[in-house]
């Protein structure tokens, strides 16, 4: 078990306001002086420049956050209780969403919006799939996994702490069972009325995209008797949700061969007609710029790009991307077509997005109305203290 020593963080004069407002992030440039030696993920102090104890948190030295915010009460001490409560915490809330409902694949911890910064844990069924994307998350990732089991009835829990972040952490990659039973290859969920095939071993994230659950919902709303394209399918969950709703015909379109696979099996989980989907493998830009050409129309476009914007950087050249499959949705979209379009870029603000989706339609020469604004599902809660969390961003759209 990890061992609090007090080790101490000084801020500079004046870079003490984001902690008043209780934000969970401390970059390097706002310290001061590190008093100790404390170890990557070590719980540290963290004190104003005239001496008052402001919070306590986890220390990152090859972080640019070189802090993240466990608490801010000083009576709060970092022990397995600490995250004992915060978990509990954290199931409750999901027991309120939950417990009158036959969903059984949902977000447990939302990292720094459930309290625990850098921890995701997502429930696939009767397994857990973890990732532990921080210094401190990694500290304390035994008592983490140990209070999990313990808390919830998961015949195992899996790790899937396998992305690019944990290098900047000082981390290495790590995939692999944490407690209990390997899962199986494909574990079978149940989303209101649907039901999905995950691969939570080598899928995207933790294998499904959990914070579209709502949306696809929505998307059902628009889709009966009516021609859907699917762009970025991954497993076709828009799709699933398009021909439950009783869609005409439904093309799913996804770089990946093995995630199209699964689409298909989903189909059939679902007891859907297979002879009203296609499934096309292939570069979504590309294949939205044939159909422009053949002169194809839709009634209902699905757009949820991966990530295109992964740093501030990359912000401009993100923009353009969007704004292109935008222009091409709307240019193949009938009259009175319905488009669902989603960024989730955290580094894409929302009236950006607005404005990228704006100018695309008039470059296309349409005009576009938006009928609602869309985001992540109630399981994936936003922190007012930190508004960083808020990163999925849709718009439904309806052109003239």
């Amino acid at each position: 078990m990890p061992q609090n020593q007090h080790y101490k963080i000084i801020l500079k004069p004046g870079r003490e306001d984001s902690l008043k407002r209780h934000h969970p992030w401390i970059f390097s440039g706002a310290v001061k002086k590190v008093e100790g030696n404390p170890e990557n993920g070590a719980t540290v102090d963290i004190f104003s420049a005239a001496g008052r104890w402001l919070a306590s948190g986890a220390f990152s030295p090859q972080s640019q956050i070189l802090v993240r915010v466990w608490s801010f009460l000083q009576e709060e001490a970092i022990t397995p209780e600490f995250f004992k409560n915060r978990l509990k915490k954290a199931l409750f809330s999901r027991k309120q969403l939950f417990e009158a409902s036959p969903t059984n694949a949902y977000r447990l911890i939302n990292a720094e919006s459930d309290g625990l910064p850098g921890l995701v844990v997502d429930r696939y069924g009767d397994f857990a799939v973890c990732q532990f994307l921080s210094a401190g998350a990694e500290f304390w990732k035994e008592t983490i996994v140990q209070l999990l089991m313990e808390m919830f009835p998961f015949k195992g829990i899996f790790e899937r702490s396998d992305e690019d972040v944990r290098e900047k952490e000082g981390l290495q990659p790590q995939k692999g069972v944490l407690a209990g039973e390997m899962p199986p290859d494909l574990i079978e969920i149940q989303e209101n009325s649907l039901r999905f095939w995950v691969d939570v071993k080598q899928g995207h994230k933790t294998g499904f995209y959990l914070d579209q659950r709502d949306n696809r919902d929505f998307l059902g709303r628009f889709a009966n008797e009516k021609d859907v394209l699917n762009c970025f399918s991954y497993t076709g969950g828009f799709g699933i949700a398009a021909l439950k709703a009783g869609a005409k015909s439904l093309i799913n379109i996804d770089s990946s061969a093995n995630s199209l696979q699964i689409a298909r099996q989903n189909i059939d989980l679902n007891g859907l007609d297979t002879q009203r989907a296609e499934q096309m493998t292939g570069d979504v830009f590309q294949i939205l710029r044939r159909f422009r050409d053949e002169g194809r129309l839709f009634d209902v476009i699905v757009l949820d790009p991966p990530k295109f914007a992964g740093s501030v950087n990359q912000v401009e050249k993100a923009a353009r991307g969007y704004k292109d499959i935008n222009w091409l949705a709307f240019r193949i979209l009938r009259p009175g077509g319905i488009l669902f379009t989603f960024s989730c870029s955290a580094h894409i603000k929302p009236p950006l997005f607005q404005k990228i989706v704006a100018d695309a339609a008039i470059d296309a020469g349409r005009d576009a109305g938006i009928i609602q604004f869309l985001s992540q599902a109630a399981d994936h809660p936003i922190a007012l203290n930190f508004p960083e969390g808020h990163y999925l961003k849709g718009l439904i759209c309806q052109v003239d």
